[in-house]
């Protein structure tokens, strides 16, 4: 990260430096033109003010060799240059500065060498007289400009880019060393970002690093509790077992501790499955997609068809209410949804109790509850129902053949579907959850 940050800095650096020379390179030289053309005005003047006819001129400025002057009539023809034979010369009546003084009584120009290495500077005044005064001189072209000066401008250039280098290292080196102490004391909240702009990102890195150490202690909480639950009914198997085996039982005692060992197998099994499915939806709940149209009533009802017996034996009553009510969704963790929630609602019940399934629509939101008059949920255990392996009364919940996982089975199938749940409770009033789909 640092290297990278570093020759981005660098990088950028490199093209301000380059961009301030060129544009100072153009600057200068752009200045520089201007003051030939001042200095050819003012010589041009002079001229204009000392000379009255063409001896003068080439009396005074035959043998200048710094400068070019050249009188040119009304016509364009050229009456004397001190450089070149007048006679020879082309007419000079569409040259762009002497036309433009024609026009506006002055006139200036900047001509190109073939080789670029020098340019020719031009200014041309009018005379009283209506005819043309120009006076020329060659100067150093941008090029020939920037050689002059590129022995300076490579001493300020290399002096810049290590300042540059030094900055970008130090600058690089403050940008990182809040991040690394972050790093290092991640779990420290007092510790506050220098800049701001990483306050969403730490908060961000700060969150996820509790997710994952809350992940983690709810897989250790899940694997210790895993063997805990496994361990008590395969003991009760194994020490009915021995019993059994060691023949220090009497033949009724056989058969009741047989009865046992098949209610610890099941009770074990039932442990097996959910742990399964559990799983099967931790990995589920990511991106699931696979929903088809459901009529949660239908799904209702085919639950409250299946609950019938088992409630019958436990002096309970279901009964379903609503009407059809579609949604998206997958029709077997539906299912499972109401089953679970159902189960619990006749299992946590007394004799003579009721439970209510209702199935509509609240506010254009499906909406499944489920409700009982039996022996309800405490407050204070009201927030960890849905754990895994939470139970509010252990002896009933083994008397009554749960795992311990139902409720966090409903967590996850709530999850999958986007949807909401909610929990009203209270001791010996019975229970009621609100799934808002």
């Amino acid at each position: 990260m640092k290297k990278k940050i570093n020759i981005n800095l660098m990088l950028l650096a490199t093209i301000a430096i380059v961009a301030m020379l060129i544009s100072m390179t153009g600057m200068y030289y752009k200045l520089y033109q201007n003051q030939v053309l001042e200095d050819l005005k003012i010589e041009a003047e002079l001229i204009k003010k000392s000379i009255d006819s063409n001896d003068e001129i080439k009396k005074k400025y035959t043998d200048v060799k710094e400068m070019r002057v050249t009188w040119i009539n009304k016509d364009g023809t050229v009456l004397y240059d001190n450089e070149a034979n007048e006679k020879l010369m082309e007419n000079h009546k569409k040259r762009k500065e002497v036309r433009e003084a024609f026009e506006n009584k002055h006139g200036s120009s900047i001509r190109e060498s073939n080789t670029l290495r020098v340019n020719t500077f031009y200014y041309a005044t009018l005379l009283d007289d209506g005819t043309v005064l120009r006076v020329a001189r060659e100067a150093g072209s941008i090029w020939n400009f920037f050689e002059k000066i590129s022995l300076r401008l490579t001493a300020i250039v290399l002096e810049i880019f290590i300042i540059s280098m030094l900055l970008s290292h130090l600058l690089t080196k403050r940008l990182v060393a809040p991040i690394k102490n972050l790093a290092s004391n991640i779990d420290i909240y007092s510790e506050e970002p220098i800049y701001k702009e990483l306050v969403p990102f730490v908060t961000t890195i700060r969150k996820q690093h509790e997710n994952i150490l809350e992940a983690s202690k709810m897989r250790q909480d899940f694997t210790a509790n895993v063997s805990h639950e496994l361990k008590t009914p395969l003991t009760a198997i194994s020490g009915y077992a021995e019993l059994i085996e060691n023949k220090i039982v009497t033949p009724e005692q056989s058969i009741q501790f047989a009865v046992e060992i098949r209610k610890n197998a099941q009770r074990l099994l039932s442990l097996i499955n959910d742990i399964i499915r559990l799983s099967e939806l931790d990995r589920t709940e990511e991106g699931y997609t696979n929903y088809e149209e459901v009529d949660l009533y239908d799904v209702a009802e085919e639950v409250v068809n299946s609950l019938e017996v088992s409630a019958q034996k436990r002096g309970v009553s279901v009964k379903l209410q609503g009407e059809s009510t579609v949604i998206r969704g997958d029709r077997g963790m539906l299912g499972e949804l109401v089953q679970n929630l159902g189960e619990n609602a006749c299992k946590y019940n007394n004799e003579g109790g009721k439970v209510w399934i209702k199935i509509c629509t609240e506010k254009g939101t499906p909406t499944l509850y489920v409700k009982d008059n039996g022996i309800g949920i405490p407050k204070e255990h009201q927030q960890r129902i849905f754990e895994r392996f939470y139970r509010v009364d252990k002896s009933r919940s083994k008397a009554t053949g749960g795992t311990g996982l139902g409720l966090a089975i409903v967590k996850h199938i709530v999850a999958i579907h986007n949807a909401t749940i909610e929990l009203e409770s209270e001791s010996g009033k019975g229970t009621e959850i609100k799934v808002s789909f």
